[in-house]
């Protein structure tokens, strides 16, 4: 009973550990977002966002899924002591992806210029697209080796690589952005096209992106060749009684690896798909500023949102290898634990991000973005709930991938994606309802994938979901904590007539009352709080304030 809870915790912890890399590089990510949005404007924004999502989509369908599977394969041979066929699937993944990923980034160069004008209607996608395009390849062998690491059971490679990765990517996007826009502004002046200047300062942002991959790619690197040392040490103590071919390596990457990449591949396809449909329709209605309206959807509105599901993300990569592990034990209450672990972690944040993004959206957008406009802030209330439902979407997914489940969220996600693609035609075409049907659109994709996920996880696992922890406590201790947050925000403005402040003051007293009131209503036990990273100290603050 005590290796189990030791177990449990553990797993809490490295998930923990890449849920918060996640979110510090998400929220870096988001700071620099800020500067770069001033400096190219929506126009600009919605270039990066359409070259970015075509040099996603090439990432998710060649190799992205790739480093899931070696994860889930690694740790099911560490586990049962085969270092030396853990190793070797990670060569094997290795050499995939540095084929596959090299195609991929090829056909990305060549093809931006028809990508660009034929499929997204704005032939300025093109400059940023090709500085994205070799970025593809050195990603895919990054996520190979942080796939590794997380099949060992350590997350500290990819939650280090990722804080580097995203600083360099900070620092090199706001100043190429900034100069890169200065020369496009030139070439605008003689080409009498002022699309040039966000054009061009779109592509030094994405500049950034590819430094950013080259620097955490390096950092890998050196903590592989200090990991050769400890590997050597293990693989005396091997315990393979057979040792796996390449050829059969191969099969059990694609037999992992082609349901995880449908599944990924349409799960994250919608933005994709939702640009495509959003530009041709848009552009058939003689709208002409789509470009600008999707660049607020993806620079301010997803950019926020974004940031809170960066923890269920980290959250299912752990679960992957970590419920492998439970499922080849066959410990039918210790993977029922870790699912119920992970669902209250991701509640736990999911709801208060909701709220507060819902009744905050106004000060937010208008200190990050210098931007009083309505548009992003009605966006924001409108579609906040898609973080509690993104959030758990993506969870489940992983989950389901760790009980081997791994055609089921192929199919979820397809059935999904059909009724999503059919709702926002209909939604853009005979509803008018602009860039809001792409927000509602996406609300219904996620909650239909939560659904149903939910159904299979139960008939997977016998699973019952717990639902006052869970579920109850959060929503109750986020309403107590929104209707707070915005009464001192509007008490503190009419007082003080300052945004900043009344901002920063109601987002604090917004914290303390969540977690007093999470706390006061049991939403975690000493046991579990303790079971966080810096758990000790946590409990003692709680236990000086009666909280527990």
């Amino acid at each position: 009973m005590k290796r189990k809870k030791e177990s449990a915790a553990g797993f809490v912890v490295q998930g923990s550990i890449l849920a918060i890399a996640s979110i510090v590089a998400r929220i870096i990510g988001m700071i620099y977002r800020v500067p770069v949005t001033r400096i190219i404007g929506d126009y600009g924004n919605g270039v990066y966002a359409f070259a970015y999502e075509v040099y996603n989509m090439m990432l998710l369908i060649s190799c992205y899924s790739l480093p899931t599977a070696i994860s889930k394969l690694v740790a099911a041979r560490t586990h049962d002591g085969e270092h030396k066929n853990g190793y070797k699937i990670f060569k094997a993944g290795l050499i995939f992806v540095i084929i596959v990923g090299s195609l991929a980034t090829i056909f990305t160069f060549v093809m931006a210029d028809f990508i660009s004008t034929n499929l997204m209607k704005d032939s300025m996608i093109s400059l940023s697209l090709r500085v994205l395009a070799p970025t593809i390849l050195v990603v895919a062998v990054m996520g190979v080796i942080r796939g590794y690491f997380q099949g060992l059971g350590t997350m500290l490679p990819t939650a280090i690589s990722q804080i580097i990765e995203q600083i360099i990517n900070a620092i090199v996007s706001v100043l190429g952005a900034y100069y890169l826009f200065s020369y496009g502004s030139k070439i605008a002046l003689v080409l009498q096209n002022e699309k040039y200047a966000p054009a061009y300062g779109a592509a030094g942002s994405a500049l950034g992106t590819f430094l950013g991959a080259i620097v955490g790619f390096i950092f890998l690197l050196f903590m592989l060749t200090i990991y050769k040392r400890v590997l050597k040490k293990r693989m005396l103590k091997d315990r393979a009684v057979h040792t796996d071919s390449y050829r059969e390596i191969y099969m059990m990457l694609f037999a992992t690896v082609v349901p995880i990449i449908l599944s990924t591949a349409v799960y994250n396809s919608t933005v994709f798909i939702d640009q495509t449909i959003f530009n041709n329709v848009m552009n058939n209605k003689g709208v002409t500023n789509y470009t600008e309206l999707f660049g607020v959807f993806t620079g301010k509105y997803r950019l926020l949102v974004n940031v809170p599901v960066a923890f269920a993300s980290a959250m299912a990569s752990s679960t992957i290898p970590s419920l492998t592990a439970a499922v080849a034990s066959r410990d039918r209450k210790l993977i029922n634990r870790k699912i119920n672990i992970s669902i209250r972690f991701i509640m736990m944040i999911a709801f208060p991000c909701t709220v507060g993004l819902a009744v905050l959206g106004s000060p937010m957008v208008q200190l990050l973005f210098n931007d009083n406009s309505i548009l992003p802030v009605n966006l924001l209330r409108m579609g906040s709930i898609a973080v509690v439902l993104y959030s758990l979407s993506t969870l489940s997914n992983g989950i389901l991938q760790g009980l081997n489940r791994m055609k089921v969220p192929v199919r979820n996600a397809t059935i999904s994606l059909v009724i999503h693609v059919i709702l926002i035609y209909l939604m853009l075409e005979f509803a008018n309802l602009n860039i809001y049907a792409v927000v509602l659109a996406n609300i219904i994709f996620a909650l239909i994938i939560c659904v149903l996920n939910a159904w299979e996880i139960k008939k997977a696992t016998r699973y019952r979901q717990e639902i006052y922890k869970s579920f109850l406590v959060p929503i109750i201790s986020s309403a107590i904590m929104g209707i707070a947050a915005y009464l001192i925000y509007y008490v503190m403005c009419k007082l003080t007539k300052n945004i900043t402040i009344s901002f920063v003051f109601s987002f604090a007293i917004a914290v303390v009352v969540y977690a007093v009131v999470f706390l006061r209503m049991k939403g975690f036990t000493e046991d579990e709080l303790a079971s966080l990273p810096k758990g000790k100290m946590l409990v003692k603050v709680a236990r000086k304030f009666h909280l527990l």
